[in-house]
């Protein structure tokens, strides 16, 4: 009896810590600023398509820097997530430039959650943790 209440209790204990960790993981506001939003101008440099999040790297002018180039690292949503959304695995690729919109983060200077990358004039909305709808120019 003792060794079922031992397990249960572990059983609980370990959910509530996993729901904690998931909440952490997926709290926009904690990491991200949507005060600070961002748009740059850039070329890839890499492209991660990984889970739990899609990640790529552009190389683009710090506004804050009087335009020193810096690489930025943007934060996507899951790649599932970006396949519901039109997005391939080689949607984008090193040496494209796009325009990307987004938030800052709040503790790192050059890194971004994304809302939507442009590449030769088409849009695609990156199903951002922000759930923010659409991609347009607001």
């Amino acid at each position: 009896m003792r060794s079922r209440c031992t397990t249960f209790a572990a059983a609980v204990l370990a959910a509530a810590l996993g729901a904690a960790a998931a909440e952490a993981h997926h709290a926009f506001a904690a990491e991200f600023d949507r005060e600070q939003p961002i748009e740059l101008v850039g070329t890839i440099t890499r492209v991660e398509w990984t889970n739990p999040h899609a990640r790529f790297y552009v190389d683009a002018p710090d506004p804050e820097l009087d335009g020193e180039v810096v690489n930025w690292n943007f934060e996507l949503s899951s790649p599932n997530g970006l396949m519901r959304q039109g997005w391939r695995p080689d949607s984008l690729e090193i040496g494209d430039e796009v325009r990307v919109m987004g938030w800052r983060a709040r503790n790192h200077a050059h890194v971004a959650n994304t809302r939507c990358v442009e590449k030769d004039g088409q849009r695609l909305f990156a199903g951002s943790s922000a759930q923010v709808e659409g991609c347009t120019d607001d």
